[in-house]
């Protein structure tokens, strides 16, 4: 099990998060609420990246899906041991330890709680959006079928061809992967493989998979939006997961 050095490579976002974090299913927990109506049986869990609540892009992030109609959850994967914002092109953070505290099969139990929550809540439909680690258990979830609807960008640490042939075998919920030129987690072949497995209508539920030129694993969170190229990357990233809410959520 192992990242790479884009896994906490980028830019830090300027902006002020708009959302509360409280204590929510056991799990500390930031939610972004729309300030519009929106559907109260559903819930989009944003499952984030090494940095966690400790990046403000994150918290940013979610604010932005909550402006489109969804209210939004972000756990704290990692139990106040996120990787911290000046870790961000440091080259000095030791990451193969970090991850050695920070198992995936432990986190989905940290997700757990806030499930049992939201559904203690009321909410029937679930959305998780996962971003680089956060797609991990994005996945697992959607084997065990405990979320609705699933969409990861640059995916890190899934096993190919195996968890996309348990996707296929084991899940029932529509599927989008955004994808990138540089991406070691999910190289080009992978990118391929998940056409081949999951494409062309194989996955009944629904697949969809959008790949953006120029952009390096990373872009749809720690992006350096002055560059063209990448900007468009995190903003149609967004926005094809937004509408692929929309349509399955």
């Amino acid at each position: 099990m192992s990242l790479c050095k884009h896994c906490i490579a980028g830019v830090r976002h300027e902006g002020t998060p708009e959302g509360q974090t409280v204590q929510y299913g056991g799990v500390e927990t930031y939610i972004a609420t729309p300030t519009t109506e929106y559907p109260k049986d559903k819930a989009v869990l944003f499952l984030t990246d090494v940095f966690g609540l400790k990046l403000q892009n994150n918290l940013l992030l979610a604010d932005d899906y909550a402006r489109n109609g969804f209210k939004v959850y972000v756990p704290d994967l990692f139990e106040g041991d996120a990787l911290p914002e000046d870790a961000l092109n440091s080259g000095t953070f030791d990451l193969m330890s970090w991850i050695g505290k920070h198992n995936p099969d432990h986190v989905v139990g940290i997700i757990r709680g806030v499930l049992t929550a939201l559904k203690a809540d009321g909410i029937t439909k679930i959305g998780a959006i996962g971003f680089c680690y956060g797609a991990r258990p994005a996945f697992n979830l959607a084997f065990n079928g405990e979320v609705d609807v699933v969409a990861v960008s640059h995916p890190s640490l899934l096993k190919i061809p195996d968890d996309l042939e348990k996707y296929l075998t084991s899940s029932k919920a529509p599927l989008l992967i955004n994808s990138c030129t540089v991406d070691s987690q999910f190289p080009l072949e992978a990118q391929a493989k998940a056409d081949e497995i999951l494409g062309g209508g194989k996955f009944a539920p629904g697949y969809e998979r959008t790949y953006w030129d120029g952009c390096t694993h990373g872009f749809a969170v720690r992006g350096d939006m002055t560059d063209p190229k990448v900007k468009a990357g995190k903003e149609g990233a967004f926005k094809a997961t937004v509408e692929f809410l929309i349509k399955n959520l």
